[in-house]
């Protein structure tokens, strides 16, 4: 989500904003409220939302709001919305769901509308929950006015009611050890507010998970635990990335980088690609790094994943490459953009969809040749 200021916000509505918030604050349930968050396998969980909203590069009102659902605990998309709004309201600290939730709202309702059968049965939220300057954030909001269960999942600790990211933070930070490892965020109130979750084996950061409505944090942390193939849970991930290939599709423009997951040690990209690589990705899966030119400087496509090899050379891949209906598939070679490419096709609707590896330490065809050992 990306959050940057629009203009001033008078007073008479920060005052307004703040009895709002106050008002629904009181309809949260902080509690299990179905049988299957109760259940340690989830059982009865079929389906899981997520949320987000994506912005035009340089353009801090045109914005994309997105809403997808996956199966449990398959992790695979079954729905998707996608819908281009203007963000008149000004991004004020505290204050994020004035701004963006009457779109994720709408969202919601045009799913129940449309496949009512394909409600989330809970929604993961880039945001806090009641960890929250007024114990109230976007993932509360979000749940209070939809009546779902919502689970708040934040990058970055907000540090209120005496919470801080000090050394000592940063030691219990260290001292987690595998994915699911976890330690609560207790308030200079004695309140817990939330946990830190390592939520991934290879990621270096933890995700700061809070009560929405309607879920304890027990379960919520479990099962945004059980809801990440890497750093970030996949239903906020995928509304992230699908958020911004509409925008990418829609306007013919490069939205913000997208949700990766993290690595330690940084990957040597060539020098042609460093420029527009905002961050960098960690473990076996892709991360998407936008260029500034309308294609990477080195494979030519708008959209690159850069992916570590096991042996640590760095590689670049191209998901969703589309290919004509001719190509079977199969396991392809071939060289783009001066490039070793291998591209694994499988069968999508209209046409094969490929995932194209760009391997740096290979020289090679000139022109895609077919299957490769075929």
């Amino acid at each position: 989500m990306a959050r940057k200021a629009v203009g001033r916000l008078p007073e008479e509505t920060l005052s307004l904003w703040k009895r709002e918030q106050a008002q629904l604050k009181t309809r949260v349930v902080h509690r299990d409220t179905e049988a299957w968050q109760r259940d340690p396998a989830f059982s009865g969980l079929q389906r899981v939302g997520g949320v987000d909203v994506s912005f035009v590069k340089g353009d801090s009102v045109s914005a994309c709001a997105s809403l997808v659902v996956l199966s449990y605990p398959e992790l695979e998309v079954v729905y998707e919305d996608c819908c281009m709004v203007s963000l008149t309201a000004p991004y004020v600290s505290g204050f994020l769901a004035f701004r963006e939730m009457p779109f994720l709202v709408e969202a919601v309702q045009r799913l129940r509308e449309k496949e009512p059968r394909l409600m989330p049965q809970v929604l993961f939220v880039d945001g806090n929950g009641v960890l929250h300057h007024r114990g109230f954030g976007v993932a509360c909001h979000l749940g209070v006015l939809t009546d779902l269960p919502c689970i708040g999942v934040a990058k970055k600790l907000l540090q209120v009611d005496g919470l801080e990211n000090n050394a000592l933070h940063k030691e219990k930070i260290r001292l987690l050890k595998a994915g699911g490892d976890s330690f609560p965020l207790l308030g200079g109130s004695g309140t817990i507010l939330g946990m830190a979750l390592k939520s991934h084996d290879h990621s270096t950061k933890p995700l700061y998970v809070s009560v929405g409505h309607k879920v304890s944090l027990e379960a919520a942390v479990r099962l945004t635990h059980g809801c990440c193939k890497f750093r970030i849970p996949e239903p906020v991930r995928q509304a992230d990335i699908r958020s911004r290939d509409y925008i990418r599709r829609t306007l013919g423009v490069q939205g913000a980088p997208a949700l990766r997951p993290e690595r330690s040690k940084k990957a040597q990209m060539p020098k042609a690609c460093r420029e527009g690589v905002s961050e960098e990705h960690s473990g076996p899966g892709p991360s998407v790094h936008s260029p500034q030119a309308p294609g990477c400087c080195v494979c030519g496509f708008r959209t690159c994943t850069s992916v570590p090899a096991a042996f640590g050379s760095p590689v670049l891949a191209v998901p969703q490459l589309s290919l004509p209906r001719d190509r079977g598939p199969g396991l392809y070679a071939g060289r783009e953009g001066g490039m070793q490419h291998l591209m694994v096709l499988r069968e999508g609707p209209d046409l094969l969809l490929g995932t194209c590896f760009v391997f740096f330490f290979l020289r090679g065809y000139k022109h895609l040749l077919g299957p490769v050992g075929g």
